[in-house]
This record gives C-alpha cells, structure tokens and sequence, in this order.
C-alpha cells in the first residue's frame, strides 16, 4: 500500500478487507487541508479494493481526535473541487463514507468538535471513551455556523431538539452523555475501547461483502441520509459567515485566548466559547 500525500494520517491493512486508520496531526490534530487531501486519497484507496469491508479510525493523541476547523489554513483548501459524488470536497469526502459499501467505525479518545464531530456523523458507527471523549459544536458561539454536515446529520441521531440544544449551547459533551442522547454508539471503559472495536471490525470483516453492502444501503434508505444540495448549502453558509464582523471580533478574542494551540483553551473549549460569549453581552 502507498501512502498518503501528507501524512496526516497512518493507514494499516489489518487483515483482509479491514483498514486501521490513526490520525496523527500535532500537536492537537487540527483538520487542515492536508488532512481532507489525506481522507480523499484513503476513501480513493478504499474505493479502489473490492475486499474492503471496514475501516476503522483512531487517534494517535489521547487528548485530541480532530480538534475542529483550521481556522488559519483552512480557507487554503480547493474546498469546491468535484469528488466522484459531484460534490465540493467535504461533502464529497462525507458522503462517500455513508454510501459505499465498507463500513466505517470511528472509536474516539480526546476531543472532537466542529468538523471532527461532523466527521464522526459521518461514520458509520461511533464508540466512544468513557473517560476520554469529548463532543462537541461549538461553532455558534464563535459567530459561525456548523458547515461540515452537523445541521443534517445530528437531527437524525438525536432528535430535533437535542440537536438544537448541541449546537446553539456549544458546550462540550462527555461520552456517557453522548450515549443517552444517541450522539454515539456506546460509552466503553477507556482500557476496553480498542479491543471491543477490534472485535467488532475483525467480526465484519469476516462476512460476504455484498451481504454487507446491500444491508448498508437498505438502512441509507430507510434512515434518510441527508442530500447533496443540502450539504453545500451548510458548506457554503459556514463560509459566508467569515465576512460578519461580529465573528472575526468572537474569532480574534479566542485566538488571543490561545485557539489552535495545546493549552488549556482547547481543552476547555465549550467552556470558554460560553465564557466569550458573557464577556461580549457583559
């Protein structure tokens, strides 16, 4: 197997048909521009294998599974290119992962917020450190908007309401939390995580593939995955929202703050978007 353009990721063939996916982008594992170039040449990888059954993803930082947004580089990004789907490169990138064949687990350490938590929607199934994992979209609160997928796929794991209470709160969500509002899958005990999602892939890397894909779409067609055209929309409204001044005021206050760097901010990002926004009402 080749590798990916920009390392942001490490990609091993476990067994047949099952891939094992670390994201590793120090020092908070940032979604840049390499990163969806490196998505883009795995799930080409994958499309590519007729034995692929499952791939899963991790995280090479305990404290980080994709942090959010570059909001420095990301803009770099030639974000309107057309995949296979016809789609501008995220939505591209995440509807694939819904529709092929292969299923897609993500087992989650650390923080996952913005477009990390909407790269998790995107998966297939999500499994989640009980001690470690944190969740959330805090994109509101910087005067911006969840561009990634959020919007369409949330309501349709959790319920309209939770959604609305996720993304117009921005606060932060632990795991267990996650489990009872359908945002993941399950909560497992951190030093039982990645053997209960090793069994699992192993499990379904072991039946027919075209059993698995005509399972996988029956249930795209009865859960109502969310339309193309919709996606942009979201892409594009996230964009837009770069030009209000309010924003670059909400983003240049949390840089200052210490945004994008290893630090208590990141950490404590839910809490301190809350806290920026007392400050600005103040």
């Amino acid at each position: 197997m080749t590798s990916p353009p920009h390392g942001r990721i490490d990609v091993t063939a476990e067994v047949k048909g099952y891939y094992r996916v670390v994201i590793e982008n120090p020092p908070i594992n940032l979604a840049d521009p390499e990163f969806f170039y490196d998505l883009r040449w795995l799930i080409d990888t994958l499309d590519a294998d007729e034995e692929a059954r499952v791939v899963v993803f991790e995280s090479a930082n305990p404290d980080y599974f994709l942090a959010h947004y570059d909001l420095v580089t990301g803009q770099d990004a030639d974000r309107n290119a057309a995949g296979p789907t016809g789609l501008p490169l995220w939505p591209d990138l995440t509807t694939r992962l819904a529709e092929r064949p292969y299923v897609s687990i993500a087992s989650i350490r650390g923080r996952a917020r913005g477009v990390g938590s909407e790269f998790l929607l995107a998966c297939d199934l999500r499994f989640a450190s009980r001690e470690l994992a944190v969740l959330g979209q805090p994109e509101v609160g910087l005067g911006l908007f969840p561009g990634g997928g959020g919007t369409e796929r949330l309501p349709r794991l959790v319920g309209r309401a939770r959604a609305l209470e996720i993304i117009l709160g921005c606060e932060d969500y632990d795991a267990e939390t996650a489990e009872r509002y359908g945002y993941v899958n399950r909560a497992i005990a951190d030093d039982e995580l990645d053997a209960f999602v090793d069994r699992l892939a192993r499990r379904i890397a072991g039946w027919d593939r075209p059993a698995l894909a005509l399972a996988k779409s029956l249930i795209n067609h009865n859960s109502s995955l969310p339309r193309g055209r919709d996606l942009v929309a979201s892409q594009e409204a996230f964009f837009g929202t770069f030009a209000w001044e309010a924003t670059q005021q909400r983003i240049a206050r949390v840089f200052e703050l210490g945004f994008q760097q290893p630090g208590d901010t990141e950490l404590r990002l839910g809490d301190v978007v809350g806290e920026l926004g007392q400050a600005v009402t103040a």
